[in-house]
């Protein structure tokens, strides 16, 4: 029996699946690789928002999201972890989602980051339910976009009070 491939770059450009699983490289961040991953989701935003509005930004996250169902689990079972933590296309498209919605300065678009990234990380119900037992290219994906909805009815909160 032999070894799972370790992620590296040479390992990401081996295949179209790993190389979008990986964040086109920002997986392979020795530090904080989700958080790097989801920084790759504002030039991808600010990119898309010169010519769509929010539901048509959603609308290509659609897309997205199933290319990375299937990327990530391709990419997840040649490195025989489900959810090996390179693989940050889920927070890519789940933060896309996000700032579709956000409104358009920094400082709400750099709430929603903190708030996203805190949501990813602490995995409140029942995201972390969802992240525990859907070990599949979907689940790795489903779980960030749970996240990104508690992101988006904080925001919301956030601006009603605040905005």
């Amino acid at each position: 029996m032999s070894a799972s491939p370790r992620a590296t770059a040479g390992f990401m450009l081996s295949s179209p699946a790993h190389l979008l699983a990986m964040g086109f490289g920002t997986g392979l961040s020795p530090f904080a690789p989700g958080t790097v991953g989801t920084l790759l989701g504002f030039p991808l935003y600010w990119l898309l928002v010169q010519w769509l509005s929010p539901l048509g930004i959603l609308a290509v996250a659609v897309p997205l999201f199933a290319l990375g169902t299937w990327a990530c689990q391709r990419t997840g079972r040649a490195l025989g972890v489900a959810d090996h933590g390179s693989m940050v296309w889920d927070e890519v498209v789940a933060f896309l989602v996000v700032l579709a919605f956000t409104p358009h300065t920094l400082g709400w678009q750099l709430a929603a980051f903190f708030l996203f990234r805190f949501f990813d990380v602490v995995k409140p119900p029942p995201v972390r339910y969802f992240d525990r037992t859907l070990k599949n290219g979907f689940g790795v994906m489903f779980d960030d976009l749970l996240a990104a909805v508690y992101t988006l009815v904080a925001l919301a909160i956030a601006v009603r009070l605040f905005g």
